[in-house]
């Protein structure tokens, strides 16, 4: 491999840097220099150093055929994401045929099982809804451990409960296949920018090999962990900010209830030291009535909730915060309707409490 910097002029505030990526192919890109470029080694280091990334993908590219089972609202961004990055890939279709023919359209390939999807590939991401549907896409007839070569890997980036994530991970361990759990946080807005955290939980040289393509779609990337240790994590962090949405959801029933709108409400905590992004998307729906401001259902609340007081339970500590938001959202799940976002949680607070918490633009609870 060859690294080399081009100096376009002494003086020139512009420079180039290329490095070979192949035998015939070489990237350069252009960078701005606030001071004289020196062609000293020591700076020739520094902006070969800021494009290692750049070689690791096109490397990880060349060589990892990728699959991908889960084409819904966070999945469907990622795939995009991982093709518009160089890489081969190989999806599961499905019903909505919207997200499919889009990724036909990028170039990715359709198989009509998980056993092909497997057959095709060296990594396999999954991003569904939790265990259950996990589980089946595995086990199942035409499913994924048919089609599976040695050596290969599936990552699991839906919330998961993690008694399942390390059965699977012994039983495929088992026919010399590595699992991965790399849940999401943020929103599908973000998976589309490619800007998703990650928490992964995998041991470091699968880790290694995987972050090439993890950064295709991911911004910020942790390594939190052996596997079994990113669904763990993403259970606490989603007790945190479902807590946070049930505290609001009652604080803003009561400040109704009191006299208080949700406006003014609004104006204390914004900007305060209880202001937070998640508060900020969270209060879109009850101030502008944007219910896609956080597109994530109270259904999956629910089930993400009912996983953390399963880890609870087998940890032998006592989680009763966990299980008032437990009960929050089970009591809006069971109102329904079923497309609820965490957000319209509020609602559903309010109107058990006799107060009208409905966005002005969004029909009126009845």
């Amino acid at each position: 491999m060859i690294r080399f910097v081009i100096l376009l002029s002494t003086f020139s505030r512009i420079h180039v840097y290329c490095q070979t990526i192949s035998n015939s192919a070489i990237v350069c890109q252009p960078f701005a220099a606030k001071t004289r470029f020196n062609n000293s080694p020591a700076e020739v280091r520094r902006y070969r150093d800021r494009n290692t990334g750049l070689h690791a993908m096109n490397t990880s590219a060349a060589s990892e055929k990728i699959g991908f089972i889960g084409l819904g609202l966070m999945g469907h961004g990622i795939a995009k994401n991982i093709v518009d990055k160089g890489y081969s890939l190989t999806f599961l279709g499905r019903k909505n045929r919207a997200p499919a023919q889009d990724m036909l359209d990028r170039g990715a390939k359709e198989a009509a099982t998980s056993r092909e999807v497997a057959a095709a590939s060296d990594i396999v991401f999954i991003c569904v809804t939790g265990s259950r549907e996990v589980e089946a896409i595995i086990r199942g007839p035409g499913g994924l451990k048919e089609g599976l070569n040695k050596g290969s890997v599936i990552v699991d980036c839906s919330t998961s409960d993690p008694t399942s994530t390390m059965a699977l991970a012994a039983e495929l361990k088992a026919i010399g296949v590595d699992y991965v759990d790399a849940p999401l946080s943020r929103t599908p807005k973000e998976a589309w920018e490619g800007t998703l955290d990650a928490m992964v939980g995998a041991s470091d040289a699968v880790f290694a090999r995987l972050k090439p393509v993890l950064d295709t779609w991911a911004g910020r990337i942790v390594h939190i962990g052996d596997t079994g240790d990113g669904h763990r994590m993403k259970l606490l962090n989603n007790f945190i900010s479902l807590g946070y949405a049930a505290i609001y959801s009652e604080a803003l029933a009561l400040a109704e209830k009191v006299g208080i709108s949700p406006p003014r409400f609004d104006s204390v905590i914004r900007n305060g030291r209880m202001d937070c992004g998640f508060y900020q998307t969270f209060m879109r729906w009850t101030l502008e009535g944007d219910r896609d401001a956080h597109k994530f259902t109270i259904a999956n609340a629910f089930k993400d909730l009912t996983y953390l007081e399963s880890m609870a339970g087998a940890a032998g500590i006592a989680n009763p915060l966990g299980n008032a938001t437990k009960n929050a959202f089970a009591g809006a799940f069971a109102a329904g309707p079923a497309d609820q976002y965490v957000p319209m949680l509020a609602t559903h607070i309010g109107k058990v409490n006799g107060v009208d918490l409905t966005p002005p633009t969004a029909p009126r609870v009845r």
